[in-house]
C-alpha cells in the first residue's frame, strides 16, 4: 500500500467521524461545556488543527473563507475571564451548519496537500515541533484528530447519542 494513500484514507476517515459528531450533536448540547471545553469550541480545534498541521509548513497555511474574524481569539478563553477580548456581532460559536462546511472544506484540502508533501523532511516545518520529521508529524496529528473525535462520541454518549467507527473512508461527498 502507498504510504499516501495510507494517510488519504485516516485523515478521510478520522473527518467524517467528526462530521458525525458535529451533524449528531443535540441543539443544548452544541454550547454546553465549561468554557474552553464546549461541544462547538473541540469540534472547530479539531477541525483547525488539523487543517494547520495538515499543510508542509505554517507558511502555507490559508484562512477557511468561511472564517469569522474575532471569534478565534477567543477560541480557549473563558468568556467571562478577565482581559478577555469581545466576541464578534453575532453568534458567539459556529452553528453545527458552519462547523460542517469548515470540516468538509478541510476533508477537500487531504488529498492535494498529501500529494504535496515532503514526508522525508526531519522538519515539521512548525518551529513549536522540533526534532520531529514531517511523517511523524502527519501521524501525530491524526492522533490529534482522533483524540478530540474521541472527546466529541464521548460527550454525545452520555446523552443516549452513538457514533459509528469509520475504519478508513475517502473524500467526503466521494462515491
Amino acid at each position: 500500500m502507498d504510504l499516501r494513500q495510507a494517510l488519504k484514507e485516516q485523515y478521510h476517515g478520522g473527518l467524517a467521524m467528526l462530521a458525525e459528531c458535529v451533524e449528531k450533536c443535540p441543539e443544548d448540547l452544541w454550547l454546553e461545556g465549561a468554557p474552553p471545553r464546549t461541544f462547538w469550541r473541540i469540534a472547530f480545534h479539531a477541525a483547525f488543527y488539523t487543517q494547520l498541521y495538515l499543510g508542509q509548513d505554517e507558511a502555507a497555511f490559508v484562512s477557511w473563507p468561511g472564517r469569522r474574524e474575532g471569534i478565534h481569539a477567543r477560541l480557549w478563553q473563558d468568556p467571562d475571564e478577565a482581559g478577555a477580548p469581545e466576541l464578534p456581532a453575532g453568534s458567539p460559536s459556529y452553528g453545527r451548519s458552519e462547523m460542517l462546511e469548515y470540516v468538509r472544506w478541510v476533508d477537500s484540502l487531504v488529498d492535494p496537500t498529501v500529494d504535496g508533501l515532503d514526508l522525508d523532511s526531519d522538519e515539521t516545518g512548525f518551529p513549536w515541533y522540533p526534532n520531529m520529521g514531517k511523517l511523524s508529524h502527519e501521524l501525530m496529528n491524526l492522533r490529534h484528530l482522533q483524540g478530540h473525535v474521541g472527546q466529541l462520541s464521548e460527550m454525545l454518549l452520555a446523552r443516549g447519542v452513538d457514533t459509528g467507527w469509520v475504519a478508513k473512508a475517502r473524500a467526503l461527498g466521494a462515491s
